[in-house]
């Protein structure tokens, strides 16, 4: 069994830290990136292609982020038999996670072609954007199998906290993908004028050229490669609680578009704003959280609950004076910052309620996510789910539907959002201090 100092229970120092979440960041930030890099070159096609675009992008997405499990859940099962020295066991765990990230992504390629005409029609209210959305769709969904694979990819890598590996696979693929993007679309270099299509097949090459690197590194570690039925329920069960997680967030957030876009163009385009900003903050944050799941799941694998108890404290304590910092950025740029993403003046008058909503909610956030990644890397993903279930349905979800009724506006959704934050804070604060958390061993 290793010991604190060595391998992977090494002491939790902010360099090590830093070592394990600057290219989770990379990893986190690489998509978004190239999402709006994609953006810039199918909107010089024109209105039409970019709402094709916009339809297409969301079916892919929403199918897309329910399969987090695939990631956080072998992650945590990862790490702890690495921190048990049992290394061939940990890339195990993502052997069955790709097996099972394959399975599921050929079923969800299957069910959307099928259902990919009255999809697209009902997301799209039929017409033109329909039509323009359709063929994307079609290509594009054949890259799901491959966001799987590298999603179970990224998992077993973090587990034995190795995160350098995957930022290499999935910056190779999103280079390929944005090389190919404005070549397909316009037709360069003798290459086929695909227009909106191109987007898609430079989508899906590069997706599953990161896929095949991510299995290429399987591969070499000489572990058996068939499927063990076993841990794959293991990992299903995990995936269960994580997916209705998931689902909780996603109701949140479309009912909180939903009932901004009630309260006029200048109020959602506000909120949409605001909310990009957060959603991108948040992925800084849950750079340190994936740091503590993969240390955290390794201490406890060892069986050495004062290290894993030594190693939450200090991702959190960091988290929370990484999030202090950017509410203090973001407080003192509240004057300047909004003006960056657009000049509308009805926007910008619009825009300080949940702007300060979201500085005020910053340093929760950042314990939140840093505690959210031990009680992950603990595989304590039940409590996780009912946490999140208990706090979208008596904090957020009725703050949002109130402030419809009773006409409170933005005001109204940004409290439901802090309220749901501050649930989420008294649950996984209380979590954290019981210690139940502290499991020892690989089960």
């Amino acid at each position: 069994m290793a010991e604190p100092g060595h391998g992977p229970l090494a002491p939790a120092t902010g360099r090590r830290i830093a070592g394990l979440a600057l290219p989770a960041l990379g990893v986190l930030a690489a998509e978004p990136v190239y999402l709006l890099f994609d953006l810039a070159v199918v909107g010089r096609l024109g209105a039409l292609a970019l709402a094709g675009l916009a339809i297409g992008g969301l079916i892919l997405s929403t199918v897309s982020s329910q399969m987090t499990f695939l990631s956080y859940g072998t992650t945590a099962r990862s790490a702890r038999f690495y921190g048990a020295g049992d290394r061939g066991a940990a890339v195990g765990e993502g052997v069955q996670a790709t097996w099972l990230a394959l399975g599921i992504g050929v079923a969800i390629v299957v069910v959307v072609q099928a259902a990919a005409v009255p999809l697209v029609s009902a997301l799209a209210a039929g017409g033109d954007i329909a039509e323009e959305a359709l063929p994307w769709v079609r290509i594009a969904i054949a890259g799901v199998p491959a966001i799987l694979i590298s999603a179970a990819g990224n998992g077993w890598m973090r587990g034995v906290q190795d995160t350098a590996r995957p930022l290499r696979y999935v910056v190779v693929g999103f280079a390929v993908s944005a090389v190919l993007c404005p070549l397909l679309v316009y037709g360069w270099l003798g290459l086929p004028r695909m227009e909106l299509e191109g987007s898609a097949v430079a989508n899906v090459v590069g997706q599953w050229l990161a896929a095949a690197m991510f299995v290429r590194a399987l591969a070499f570690e000489r572990v058996p490669l068939r499927i063990q039925p076993a841990v794959l329920r293991a990992q299903v069960v995990m995936g269960r609680d994580l997916v209705l997680r998931t689902l909780a967030f996603q109701t949140c957030f479309v009912s909180a578009g939903a009932v901004a876009a009630r309260f006029g163009v200048a109020a959602v385009a506000a909120h949409q704003v605001v909310l990009q900003l957060w959603n991108f903050l948040a992925l800084v944050l849950d750079s340190l959280a994936i740091a503590a799941q993969s240390l955290v799941g390794a201490a406890l694998g060892a069986g050495q609950l004062a290290h894993a108890k030594s190693v939450a404290w200090r991702v959190t304590i960091f988290s929370t004076v990484a999030s202090g910092v950017l509410a203090g950025v973001f407080a003192v740029g509240a004057s300047v910052f909004p003006s960056v993403f657009t000049d509308d003046q009805s926007v910008l008058d619009a825009i300080g309620v949940p702007w300060w909503f979201m500085v005020a909610q910053l340093p929760v956030a950042g314990i939140v996510f840093a505690l959210d990644g031990v009680l992950l890397g603990a595989g304590d993903a039940k409590f996780m789910r009912n946490a999140t279930l208990i706090s979208a349905l008596v904090g957020f979800l009725p703050l949002i539907w109130l402030s419809l009724v009773f006409g409170w506006g933005l005001v109204g959704i940004w409290s439901g959002l802090s309220t749901f934050m501050v649930l989420r804070l008294a649950f996984v604060g209380w979590r954290a201090f019981s210690g139940r958390w502290l499991v020892p061993g690989t089960g």
